[in-house]
């Protein structure tokens, strides 16, 4: 179902007379809290919220989303960052992931380079302080393109060790690195990282709790498939979930994506799991594509 920002102006006026808008259960003068702890993005409701960040956390609160992602949030200057997390925490939101090192194109960690490996532990070491701010726990990392000149077993050794390195510093502030596999056959075609498997071995041979997988729906989707099945054999170390439709990376419904049953499925195994909404569109820029996101998010909802 599709709610019009029509639909959205008269049901204000139903909910002011004590009825149920179309759409959202149980409303009495606010949308009920959503189920799951699906995470929008900054700039997802800046077509109704406008363009200040507090202004469209405010927003996400108010339609009944309990948590928040921000890719770029290591990129934001300290005193944004603080009021931005304490913000999120005023609100009860938990925030998500944001991205603490990698590059989708260049070969980084696979290589063995001491120097790319440098680089990593700075970035790690820098993104404990971010997290903190945030009052986040996972950070995305991305291991890098595949290096044509090395064969895949030296390379899996190389992205070992620096994760092993990697977690020795997240480890003891509890703080958690996912590992993100993406799709090489429309978005990233130099992924050294595409496999739920294969992050599920990296996960097993770093051997610990600060290195988990972040599982992209979107991604696997058009690498693999098997959503439900390849959850359940990796669950022991899925600590998050993003989400897009295929084909187009559009919002749940667009797409050939049953995600009610999906999203029931991962409710069953942990209500708490946060589910980053990593689609389209990335910004808005009409209150209806904001309306629509929302009324995608009700229908598959598992509350």
């Amino acid at each position: 179902m599709t709610i019009s920002r029509r639909q959205w102006v008269i049901g204000g006026a139903a909910l002011a007379a004590g009825a149920a808008l179309p759409g959202v259960p149980g409303a009495q003068g606010r949308p009920e809290r959503f189920g799951m702890k699906f995470a929008p993005h900054p700039g997802l409701f800046a077509g109704v919220a406008g363009e200040d960040y507090i202004a469209q956390l405010e927003f996400a609160a108010e339609q009944g989303f309990h948590a928040w992602e921000d890719n770029g949030f290591g990129a934001r200057d300290v005193a944004e960052q603080e009021r931005y997390g304490q913000r999120m925490a005023d609100l009860g939101m938990t925030m998500g992931v944001f991205v603490a090192s990698g590059s989708l194109d260049r070969v980084t960690l696979a290589s063995g380079d001491s120097a790319e490996l440098e680089t990593f532990l700075a970035e790690i070491s820098e993104a404990v302080d971010v997290a903190r701010r945030a009052n986040a726990t996972w950070m995305t990392v991305a291991p890098g393109a595949y290096d044509l000149k090395l064969p895949y077993g030296y390379q899996m050794a190389n992205v070992v060790e620096a994760l092993r390195r990697g977690a020795d510093i997240f480890e003891p502030h509890g703080l958690v690195m996912v590992l993100e596999p993406l799709n090489r056959h429309t978005d990233h075609p130099h992924a050294f990282l595409t496999h739920i498997h294969q992050a599920y071995e990296l996960c097993v041979a770093v051997d610990s709790p600060a290195c988990r997988i972040l599982f992209d729906m979107y991604h696997q989707q058009i690498t693999e498939g098997n959503i439900i099945p390849n959850i359940d054999l990796a669950w022991e170390h899925i600590a998050y979930f993003q989400v897009g439709d295929n084909p187009g990376r559009g919002a749940p419904t667009t797409g050939e994506m049953n995600y009610r049953n999906i999203f029931e499925h991962i409710k069953a195994k942990d209500e708490n799991m946060v589910l980053g909404m990593e689609h389209l569109p990335w910004r808005s820029t009409t209150e209806q594509e904001v309306w629509d996101v929302i009324a995608a998010y009700r229908q598959v909802d598992p509350a």
